[in-house]
């Protein structure tokens, strides 16, 4: 394994100059040292370097709708049509292409762990495929060959609503019961660059007599859940149920630490105090929320009550770990005209280790993102604060349990990703 000098390394006690990381035969993080000149044959970091950011909610798929879906206008719920309109296009090879290409562009943005939000499960019309897992696969291969570690979080997906039977673009998604939902995940296996975990897609899509069978499937996985996106979600829970989804969930037992509630956005007070005291994740994805006009979620008070704040790009509208980041802060100013309500360290704990641990990683991996300090976005910035002025233009090498995946903008074993994308999305359009 290759040795790193960085010229400039952040930790969260602050940043340190000139840092030789040695890196273990597994991939991990050795010792660490001070050394003015580096070793011969070690290889530099210059600028700032990073630990690895992880995208902890991610929709591979939705990649494609990029740049598709603005001329219409309307909301999530006039958005939700076009995705399955594309979703009807994907078979497993054309998932390993698609997904492939797009943890490539996470992995040349300086992600280097990914948890994906599956639910795409059978074929169109809810037809199996020979390998049941086919698709899961597809995303297993896909990680690998971008050289990125993912948390395959495998979705429960029962219902098209409250107490509504799925509809027929969403039978693919269902596996029609969660003892069949749990058969077919106990047929995937971890492995060193897999984390099998679990999710609920919503309180909408599992019915609440299943939702603690879901949480109680294996207690050792993650288990991430989309949580009061929007308000039609807390209206038709609250005119179901009588509670909010957030009590809901918790009456089921699903909240505790090794839970990533995903948006998080329209929460009440006592939504809020559950979801701490329980330390349960925040999984805040600012870009997508902004562009699907969802809202903004109390982020402030949810790490005030106790919830790690991790981050994702979910749709993939923006792939981009600092404007993920700022976007949080950014949120938080426009709805308190308060400035500074997250510091730049907080807002990279949750970019990093905040985020790796939601999805199942707790392993010390050599896992480094350098990034430039005399860009003309980051020139004369103080080292402290460069996450709140790059962008991921501005990494410049990639580094993946001890291994370099990319470099200026080029994924090191896929080549240039903006043709990977082009030619993945394109033969999905035509």
């Amino acid at each position: 394994m290759t040795d790193f000098w960085c010229e400039r390394l952040w930790q969260p006690t602050g940043v340190r100059d000139h840092v030789l990381v040695a890196v273990n035969e597994d991939g991990t993080i050795g010792r660490m040292s001070i050394t003015d000149s580096p070793p011969a044959d070690a290889h530099r970091l210059s600028g700032l370097v990073f630990p690895g950011f992880a995208n902890v909610h991610s929709h591979a798929f939705h990649r494609a709708l990029r740049g598709r879906t603005h001329t219409a206008g309307g909301t999530f719920w006039t958005w939700r049509q076009g995705m399955y309109a594309l979703a009807r296009k994907l078979d497993p090879d054309g998932y390993l292409e698609l997904a492939r290409a797009v943890y490539a562009e996470l992995a040349v943005a300086g992600f280097t762990c990914v948890g994906e939000f599956h639910y795409l499960h059978h074929a169109p019309g809810g037809a199996r495929y020979n390998d049941p897992n086919a698709m899961a696969e597809a995303l297993r291969a896909a990680a690998a060959e971008a050289g990125i570690r993912l948390t395959l979080l495998d979705t429960c997906y029962l219902a098209g609503g409250i107490e509504t039977p799925v509809s027929a673009e969403q039978q693919r998604f269902s596996d029609g019961s969660v003892l069949a939902w749990a058969e077919r995940v106990s047929a995937l296996r971890g492995d060193e660059t897999m984390v099998v975990g679990a999710a609920i897609h919503s309180v909408r899509a599992v019915p609440r007599t299943d939702l603690a069978a879901v949480a109680a499937s294996d207690v050792r996985r993650p288990l991430h859940v989309h949580l009061s996106e929007q308000p039609a979600e807390n209206e038709a829970c609250q005119a179901a149920y009588g509670c909010s989804p957030t009590e809901l969930l918790a009456g089921a037992g699903v909240l505790s630490a090794r839970t990533t509630a995903v948006h998080a956005t329209h929460l009440s007070t006592r939504d809020i105090q559950l979801l701490g005291s329980a330390r349960v994740n925040a999984c805040l994805c600012p870009t997508t929320e902004a562009d699907l006009a969802d809202g903004i979620g109390p982020a402030r008070e949810l790490a005030d009550a106790g919830c790690p704040i991790v981050l994702g790009s979910d749709q993939h509208a923006v792939v981009d770990p600092f404007l993920e980041a700022r976007a949080l802060e950014h949120g938080e100013r426009l709805r308190t005209g308060r400035r500074g309500r997250f510091a730049p360290v907080e807002l990279t704990i949750a970019l990093t280790s905040a985020g790796h641990n939601a999805l199942g990683w707790s392993a010390s991996y050599a896992d480094l993102v350098a990034v430039r300090t005399d860009s003309v976005r980051t020139a004369g910035c103080a080292p402290d604060q460069v996450l709140l002025a790059a962008t991921g233009a501005d990494v410049h090498t990639v580094v993946s349990r001890g291994q370099v995946i990319a470099r200026d903008g080029r994924h090191e074993k896929l080549g240039d990703v903006g043709e990977l994308l082009d030619a993945a999305i394109g033969r999905l359009w035509e």
